[in-house]
């Protein structure tokens, strides 16, 4: 537990002990104000007990057990102000890794679920890249997660892309990303003057689509749509095909579950008669309308209800699809595909979910509000209550709006390989040494993932974004190369280090020895839990994005510190003895912290910069 959160524990238990439980706020202390931490406990307890705030506070600084690592504490009116020992404060963050505890429950995420008929573009990565960051922060907070994919092999793109191949004789050569040239058909149909003629060839192809029969190309697609997906960084445990979901029945079966509902009717008269409706009223107060058709009269189901049918099952709320191995990763790990012919006894590894993450744009937030109302519906309040949307906003395209259909898009592919080029061109300029290492193209690699993973998470989810390639990849703001370039500093001083023959694991430090400069930086360094947490509960990565550039911001600053004379004030292997291996600790503990931050947004450090 971290000093914050064991101070947190104290004070809960002192006001309880004067007769007030409660949930205590633990807040860092402003600059000017005296005091590392504070909380307004007190003005809670005294309303409990019909006191005096100011005397409240006394009485609790007098009772409350300090945790180590807190030297005194200080009532200040109605407020009490805790002190650090910042030697203490400073071995207790260096001796303290990031090790949340297990958490039960599995969380379920979806997210990707690009049609399987072009390339992959920036619009696209947002989504990679939010939902694979909150798998990564949800392993690391302690649940099992499980991936998911959502494969639409029946829509109309695919069949567009697929009809386009036969329609313009085009052959495959082989050489050109498979993706890559099937997205070409795509733009040449949907540019066709004659297209409408070619209507009834188009709907040919998508039946075929319902019925399997082109399920090869299709995979051949998602395939090479994968690969990008590696290249970027993103994992998954299971693909799941539309086709599956239908021909599975959950459409039916949770309608039958649905049935069952006092919310659920099949009115006999008015606009609705015929048709099987949900009253979401009681879950969407406020809507125009808010019975929701199911199925209309003549039996055909909405499209929200296969995605009802669908959540169901990722609650566990009925079992039906079966499963077999797809492919491996690049780490070796198997990726799972629902498939017809699969093995009905995988299906209890699948799905069974505490909680359900969607990530899916903006446009789906009514229809994502049906699905988790449904959950309500249906009496499964506590599920309801853990199905989650994670909905974001468009990435633009030079100041357009991106799309794959008039081809207005930046591929995947090529913005890695054009971050990755620019970045490495900036800091070869500075560092004209890079150039001739042998992991001059792992470093390039490295700078140009992070540039465009970082540049998907620095805004938060709901703000829309102008996405720029220049100032994505460079050394300079808030980029993923300035933290990299941050982190690869850190290791040069331990590596400069251990080179003169210092430890840097805190053997013969002297922490009492470290002045506040220091402990500004520690305090940085043990945030990081609270902002995994904080991250889980918002259903975002943003938060950690934006703590990692904290983190480098604090760290440079502690770097470049100047004393009362100018002169350099943290020259670590110029401190004296003693002072020298604390702040070697001290530098090893941030350079974990940023492997530990970036690693849970999915950026790696460069082995040089």
């Amino acid at each position: 537990m971290d000093l914050k959160a064991r101070l947190k524990t104290a004070v809960e238990a002192a006001a309880a002990q004067m007769g007030a439980p409660l949930d205590v706020a633990i807040q860092e202390t402003p600059a000017n104000k005296p005091g590392d931490y504070g909380t307004p406990a007190a003005f809670q307890i005294a309303k409990a007990l019909g006191q005096n705030p100011a005397q409240v506070a006394q009485t609790l600084a007098q009772t409350v057990q300090l945790p180590e690592g807190i030297e005194r504490v200080e009532a200040a009116g109605p407020f009490l102000n805790f002190f650090v020992d910042v030697g203490g404060f400073v071995r207790g963050v260096v001796q303290t890794p990031l090790n949340l505890p297990a958490q039960d429950g599995k969380v379920v995420i979806e997210h990707t679920s690009v049609n399987p008929n072009k390339e992959l573009h920036v619009g696209h990565l947002r989504n990679v890249v939010l939902g694979d960051s909150m798998a990564r922060i949800f392993r690391a907070a302690g649940y099992e997660v499980e991936v998911q994919n959502y494969i639409d092999d029946t829509g109309r793109q695919a069949a567009e892309s697929l009809f386009a191949m036969d329609h313009y004789g085009r052959e495959w050569n082989g050489e050109q990303k498979y993706d890559h040239w099937l997205g070409e058909g795509y733009v040449q149909l949907n540019a066709d003057p004659a297209k409408a003629d070619m209507e009834a060839g188009i709907r040919e192809v998508m039946h075929k689509l319902e019925e399997g029969l082109l399920r090869p190309l299709v995979e051949q697609t998602v395939k090479a749509q994968l690969e990008t997906c590696f290249r970027i960084g993103a994992t998954y445990d299971l693909l799941v095909w539309e086709s599956d979901v239908v021909g599975s029945g959950f459409l039916n079966r949770a309608m039958d579950i649905l049935e069952g509902s006092r919310y659920t009717s099949h009115p006999t008269e008015g606009k609705f008669a015929g048709a099987f409706i949900m009253d979401v009223s009681e879950f969407m107060p406020g809507l125009e309308e808010s019975n929701v058709v199911l199925r209309r009269s003549d039996g055909t189901a909405m499209y929200v209800a296969k995605d009802i049918g669908f959540q169901f099952w990722k609650f566990g709320l009925f079992e039906g699809m079966t499963f077999k191995p797809f492919m491996t990763d690049p780490a070796g790990n198997t990726i799972w595909t629902s498939d017809p012919t699969g093995d009905s006894a995988q299906a209890a590894r699948f799905g069974h979910a505490h909680e359900v993450i969607n990530v899916i744009d903006s446009r789906q937030k009514h229809p994502q509000m049906l699905v988790r109302s449904s959950l309500g519906v249906a009496g499964e309040t506590e599920k309801e209550a853990r199905s989650i949307h994670l909905s974001y906003e468009f990435v633009n395209l030079n100041g357009q709006t991106i799309s794959g259909r008039k081809g207005i898009t930046l591929a995947v592919d090529s913005a890695l390989e054009q971050a990755a080029a620019r970045g490495f061109a900036e800091l070869s300029a500075k560092n004209p040494d890079l150039a001739t290492r042998d992991d001059a193209q792992e470093i390039a690699r490295r700078i140009g993932v992070g540039a465009l993973r970082f540049a998907m998470l620095r805004n938060e989810p709901s703000r829309a974004f102008d996405f720029d390639l220049e100032k994505a990849s460079s050394l300079q703001g808030d980029t993923a190369p300035y933290i990299q370039y941050a982190a690869v500093r850190a290791a040069n001083i331990l590596r400069k280090a251990q080179d003169a023959g210092h430890p840097v694991d805190g053997t013969g430090a002297a922490w009492d020895a470290l002045p506040d400069v220091d402990l500004i930086l520690a305090k940085q360094v043990a945030k990081l839990p609270e902002v995994v947490e904080q991250a889980v509960r918002a259903h975002s990565p943003h938060g950690v994005a934006q703590y990692a550039l904290d983190l480098a911001t604090s760290f440079n600053a502690w770097y470049n510190a100047k004393d009362k004379q100018g002169k350099p004030a943290t020259n670590v292997l110029a401190s004296p003895e003693g002072l020298r291996e604390a702040r070697l600790a001290l530098v090893a503990r941030v350079r974990t912290a940023f492997e530990d931050t970036l690693g849970l947004i999915g950026i790696e450090i460069p082995p040089a910069m």
